[in-house]
């Protein structure tokens, strides 16, 4: 299994347009900004993640995946 991937990245009105996609695609948003300043900083798009920052990667993505398997429940 590779390592996730940047797919997006920017700052200010980027940040906030690429967050309106999200939202307007059913994308669950995680708020995580010192590992969000520290994957601007050193990803490309396109990058896989920095391995120093699967573990904060991994608890972001856990954290998400059981939020979907209560909705999945809920429903």
């Amino acid at each position: 299994m590779s390592a996730p991937r940047c797919v997006a990245k920017g700052q200010d009105l980027i940040a906030q347009r690429i967050r309106q996609i999200a939202e307007e695609n059913d994308v669950t948003l995680v708020e995580n900004k010192p590992l969000a300043q520290e994957l601007y900083k050193r990803v490309e798009i396109g990058d896989e993640v920095p391995e120093d920052l699967f573990t904060a990667v991994a608890e972001v993505l856990a954290f998400v995946y059981r939020l979907k398997r209560k909705e999945a429940v809920n429903v």
